[in-house]
């Protein structure tokens, strides 16, 4: 037992990332996720034949029984899985219980749909290793989804009205959540669970990133059908990057001029400092933000505006790769590129790169790198996603829980850009300075459709939201 609850639920329903849910509670100290422990067809899991030393049988005959087990672990919290159609007696007596944690895990339907066909089609419902994925594309029936909705529907309805009448309240999360893990060390605590994680879950890996349109046959006819159902949201981009949050102390602002910078990390961050440094002839900036100070520069710069620096995918990739991968300096990332080289054959020298290292092998390890990024920000990779080179729709909505900037401004304009800036709150712009160089091969002399094309694999969001096109 933990907290105020003897055990918990997760409510969710097929395709949903209860799976990739169970995996990271059950990385918890004191908390145990068990899978299906009422499916009607199985008990726990297909390849199970007991729980808690309970046959399916003997829990069909005493489904209270096998809470009263779940309820009885005295080395921690324990838990299960249930989705509508599984056993209403045990939900009957489970969802008026105070002591029984609720976590309501959800999706949108539409993903949802889509995902239980192709898992019917390939009969692969979890995904280990990412070299096994079977991928399929599976027709899309109106009909089917209605049901699909409301089925889901009226089983949160039912979930709602039952907390709401029983004064209960209920850790909600949505299929991206899973891969927070702000989130995820907020659901213990909601739990009682004094132990935290620092990562998520390695063992699943998601088995569909792709887009709907990559994943339905009829992909237009669905559009049609679906017409007046726009909450669904279908031509966007799929996400699997965690949230980010604001990051306040990486915003600089000028020494005297209400003019405040929100670095993109791997954008021209210091290209940008060094204009802005010199803006008021000053040659320093106003930096380590937190949230209470940058409040306090606001109320104090009446008239204020802020900036953010977007840059082309390939340039900012490229920048990632050199800064971090590549240099074996103080900025590199030593365990991540030992990590590459081993796992993703990186064709990158052990240490530092010498006149060995020609464009021919650049262009072959940048192209492994972006091989790389798109597992990465698919969600199949236990590496990190770090911010050097998330993508940047991600990294201006986590600016946007704080503040969105005023202007966002494109590397290939931002001389002009910046003089407008200038113009809004009445001074006079300084020249932009020379963009340092500090990739050892250019990314003029490697570039061309290929490298093109495996970046707007990697990045299809930023394309889409921000329209970049090929480098001229």
């Amino acid at each position: 037992m933990s907290g105020n609850f003897d055990y918990f639920v997760i409510l969710a329903e097929k395709r949903t990332g209860s799976n990739f849910l169970t995996s990271n509670l059950n990385k918890f100290a004191r908390l145990t996720a068990h899978g299906e422990a009422f499916n009607p067809y199985f008990i726990d899991g297909p390849a199970r034949s007991q729980l808690l030393g309970m046959t399916q049988e003997m829990r069909d005959a005493d489904p209270v029984g096998l809470l009263e087990l779940i309820k009885a672990n005295k080395d921690g919290l324990s838990g299960f899985r249930f989705f509508s159609g599984h056993d209403e007696r045990a939900l009957n007596h489970f969802l008026p219980d105070k002591k029984c944690a609720k976590i309501i895990l959800t999706r949108n339907p539409l993903d949802s749909y889509v995902s239980e066909l192709i898992a019917w089609t390939t009969n692969q419902w979890q995904l280990t290793n990412s070299g096994k994925r079977k991928s399929a594309k599976v027709k899309f029936d109106i009909d089917g989804f209605r049901r699909h909705v409301s089925d889901y529907q009226n089983f949160q309805v039912m979930i709602l009205n039952w907390l709401q009448s029983t004064g209960q309240t209920a850790f909600y999360l949505s299929y991206e959540d899973v891969a927070n893990i702000d989130v995820l060390n907020g659901m213990a605590a909601f739990l009682g669970v004094e132990s935290r994680i620092k990562q998520v879950s390695s063992n699943l890996k998601k088995q569909n990133p792709d887009s709907l349109r990559d994943k339905v046959v009829n992909y237009d006819e669905m559009l049609e059908a679906l017409a007046g159902m726009d909450p669904f949201n279908l031509t966007r981009t799929p996400n699997f990057e965690p949230r980010r949050g604001p990051v306040v102390p990486s915003y600089v602002a000028a020494a005297k001029a209400p003019l405040m910078y929100l670095p993109v990390k791997c954008g021209p961050e210091a290209q940008v400092r060094q204009w802005l440094a010199a803006l008021d002839g000053k040659g320093h900036l106003q930096e380590k933000f937190n949230q209470k100070t940058l409040r306090q520069w606001k109320r104090n710069n009446a008239g204020h505006r802020s900036f953010t620096v977007i840059r082309h995918p390939v340039v900012r990739a490229h920048a990632a790769f050199c800064d971090h991968i590549l240099d074996t300096g103080p900025g590199g990332y030593p365990e991540i590129r030992e990590k590459l080289r081993k796992d993703y054959k990186l064709p990158i020298p052990k240490g530092a790169v010498d006149e060995t290292y020609d464009q021919r092998a650049h262009r072959k390890a940048f192209l492994a790198f972006l091989a790389f990024l798109k597992d990465n920000l698919r969600g199949h990779s236990s590496i990190r996603i770090d911010p050097a080179w998330a993508s940047q729709a991600q990294i201006l909505q986590g600016f946007g829980q704080f503040a969105l900037p005023d202007m966002v401004l494109r590397e290939d304009q931002l001389e002009q850009g910046l003089a407008q800036l200038c113009s809004q709150i009445g001074i006079s712009a300084t020249a932009l300075p020379e963009a340092p160089q500090t990739c050892p091969i250019p990314l003029a002399d490697i570039y061309d459709a290929d490298i093109e094309a495996e970046a707007r694999k990697v990045y299809r969001r930023d394309y889409l939201m921000f329209g970049f096109g090929a480098l001229k």
